[in-house]
């Protein structure tokens, strides 16, 4: 490909990126790409076939982002099943609120995922289905439970749900206006996250199934510092009291 019309296709990359999270597919037409990238209107037909065709390629950059932050969030997960779901919280929240580079990534899914195109399959495959199994992995641990036990998807499905809950949208900003996402309130937010979360998965080792109730704690982080579950077959151990 020749340095121009390598640069052509970037500046319509960029482009449509911006005007696909800020409008979605639909809304977008690729004059308007093709204006905001000074590009002629046929580049796009050169370098993609048609508009679904450069859609899918920005889709392509976003997955491809979105899963070197869950490789990111492996790598950084140090220690057992509950540092690694903090770990991997603090990575998302972290990465929805940066008002970086890659803050366009987020609202693109968020419309896709709410006026789904052709290409939503990829992303739920590539991305979305990938950050599930994790978690699913980590809940299966500390469950002592196979990852596809209903109580593990339920719970995993649960982490998730609290995270994607802090992407920028226009409810979130009417019922919390006052909210600014600084580091102290991301790091704030993951605690919290994992605090419930971690204690919740060990509340389900005592439903069907599960074990005996009360079987299992947080047992690293703040998580080990919530209230104590009396009852039970067993006499707690002297850890299990300062719950």
């Amino acid at each position: 490909m020749k340095p121009g019309d390598r640069a052509t296709r970037n500046r319509l990359l960029l482009a449509a990126a911006r005007l696909f999270a800020d409008r979605g597919f639909k809304q977008v037409t690729v004059r308007d790409i093709c204006r905001e990238a000074d590009a002629n209107v046929a580049a796009v037909n050169y370098h993609f076939n048609d508009k679904l065709g450069l859609y899918r390629e920005v889709l392509r950059t976003a997955v491809h982002s979105m899963r070197a932050a869950l490789q990111s969030a492996r790598s950084a997960g140090e220690g057992g099943a509950e540092e690694k779901i903090r770990a991997y919280i603090h990575g998302f929240l972290k990465r929805v609120a940066a008002p970086g580079r890659d803050a366009w990534i987020h609202r693109l899914i968020s419309r896709e995922l709410a006026d789904p195109t052709p290409a939503l399959d990829v992303i739920v495959q590539q991305a979305i289905r990938p950050r599930i199994s994790y978690l699913r992995e980590l809940v299966a641990e500390l469950l002592c439970c196979p990852p596809d036990d209903d109580r593990v998807i339920r719970c995993a499905q649960s982490i998730h749900m609290q995270c994607v809950s802090v992407i920028p949208n226009p409810v979130t900003a009417r019922l919390y206006p006052d909210f600014k996402v600084t580091p102290a309130a991301v790091a704030a937010l993951t605690e919290h996250i994992a605090l419930f979360s971690i204690t919740g998965v060990y509340a389900m080792r005592s439903t069907a199934g599960g074990g005996r109730p009360g079987a299992g704690r947080p047992t690293s982080g703040r998580a080990n510092r919530g209230p104590s579950r009396r009852g039970g077959s067993d006499e707690p151990s002297r850890r299990s009291r300062q719950l």
